[in-house]
């Protein structure tokens, strides 16, 4: 069945992919971007000492390769299609990464690390790097949306993999200096690649989860763009002609809407909508833990003084963070640590002698979980309701309906500058991280981004 609608977007589609890299962004667009790069920047380096993060630079160590691209915060420099896999996956190998709700995607973990392969290997100043990542936030998300993005996932797709793949394509897409007919191919070799079954969601060791929304959308999208720009052709009618994109991935209870790839391009800019976490921990916990934040600041709560705690927030999320046995994505164990210390750190929420520890145990004993009907239906927002009784019999209730860094209630420059310093310490360094995290807000002085792989880099680079 063809789909003559469709043609006419994707031609407008990789025309505005093409001339993407010569426009200005908004000043206000430019600097979230750069939050953006830098939040992930850090999460790639934070996730070094966790499981999934040992497994990527193993990997990538043991794959050699021609030397393109810094595998960041170690001393590997390998090919692009290693570097971005290995990133993506660092970059998610932590629950710290972004998010886009309306998408249903962590945008950042795979289309940063595709833009930051590419821009080493094609030596792209500042300016390339922040518009192709910028790039790569409005077409990635957009493929997930023009599909439904929550009926998409609710079918058992893995709208983490899928739409970050065509981000991450058109960021690198971008920064190897495409036109609009090789943005064609690009979006062919995307669309070959996408993929994803949200199976992901019983992973224990979090590596399969840190591949499949990081590490393959990023691998994805710069083995696109090196095709293209190897001279590798494909159909023009992927979107449009017989047995095409849209025919595969929709039936008769969901149909897609192609126009809404390209609705509010150069106006609308996606990574506006997209989420930084405040916390370090899974996506649902961030209103409850914000809310038992205000709590204790308030009332000067303490877990000696607390009967019992009901937590209520969307039965998806409830269902994903019930008594987890990872740390950062387990509700219980967050919100005993956020009463017992007042505050949750990087450290903390990866504590897991502490989830065995009995006083914590008894706290975690006093939290109840709860899906809400009401909060279920609020989504793609992730709201969070927390009533805490205290022993004394009085009862304290917070509803967090915009969690902070969110696009409703974003974080600030200085926000997300504190966050990323202290995410990347450990491994860097405090002298390095902040001439990473000045670079970074500074990236439009930067006249080759291979100029940044002495920040980049653990040790001198072979």
């Amino acid at each position: 069945m063809s789909n003559p609608e469709a043609l006419s977007v994707v031609d407008e589609l990789a025309s505005y992919m093409a001339g993407a890299r010569r426009k200005a962004l908004p000043p206000a667009v430019n600097e979230k971007t750069k939050h953006h790069i830098l939040d992930t920047i850090a999460a790639m380096i934070s996730g070094q000492p966790l499981l999934p993060g040992k497994k990527a630079i193993a990997y990538a160590r043991s794959r050699g390769g021609v030397a393109e691209a810094t595998v960041l915060g170690t001393n590997i420099v390998t090919s692009i299609e290693s570097a971005a896999l290995a990133n993506g996956m660092l970059a998610h190998s932590d629950e710290t990464d972004d998010s886009h709700a309306p998408s249903q995607t962590h945008p950042g973990c795979g289309i940063v690390a595709a833009a930051l392969a590419m821009a080493e290997a094609r030596g792209a100043n500042g300016d390339e790097l922040i518009r192709a990542v910028a790039l790569g936030y409005d077409i990635g998300t957009r493929f997930t949306m023009c599909l439904d993005a929550l009926e998409f996932r609710e079918e058992g797709h893995s709208t983490h993999s899928f739409g970050p793949t065509f981000g991450a394509a058109a960021a690198a897409g971008s920064l190897g200096r495409l036109n609009a007919a090789q943005m064609h191919h690009l979006l062919t070799y995307a669309g070959q690649q996408a993929s994803g079954v949200g199976s992901w969601i019983g992973d224990l060791d979090h590596i399969e989860k840190a591949f499949d929304f990081g590490g393959m959308p990023a691998r994805n999208g710069v083995t696109a763009a090196s095709f293209v720009l190897h001279g590798f052709t494909a159909t023009n009618d992927m979107f449009s002609g017989p047995r095409n994109f849209f025919q595969a991935y929709t039936h008769a209870g969901r149909r897609a809407d192609p126009s809404v790839l390209t609705n509010g391009l150069g106006t609308a800019f996606e990574i506006t909508n997209t989420n930084i976490k405040r916390w370090s921990v899974g996506s649902p916990i961030q209103a409850p833990l914000d809310s038992l934040l205000e709590l204790v600041r308030t009332h000067g709560l303490t877990a000696d003084g607390v009967e019992h705690v009901v937590v209520r927030v969307s039965h998806t999320g409830a269902t994903t963070t019930d008594n987890r046995a990872m740390p950062d994505i387990c509700m219980q164990q967050m919100c005993a640590v956020m009463l017992m210390d007042g505050i949750v750190t990087f450290d903390s929420a990866h504590d897991e002698a502490r989830m065995h520890d009995p006083q914590t145990l008894d706290v975690r004993g006093r939290i109840e979980l709860l899906g809400d009907d009401d909060l279920q239906a609020r989504l793609p927002a992730r709201e969070g309701i927390v009533v805490v009784t205290l022993k004394d019999g009085r009862e304290l209730r917070h509803h967090t309906r915009a969690v902070r860094g969110t696009a409703e209630n974003p974080m600030t420059r200085d926000e997300v500058d504190e966050k990323c310093f202290h995410l990347m310490s450990p491994t860097l360094g405090s002298r390095r991280s902040r001439r990473l995290c000045d670079a970074i807000w500074n990236l439009e002085a930067v006249r080759d981004i291979r100029e940044l792989r002495p920040l980049f880099s653990k040790a001198t680079a072979r």
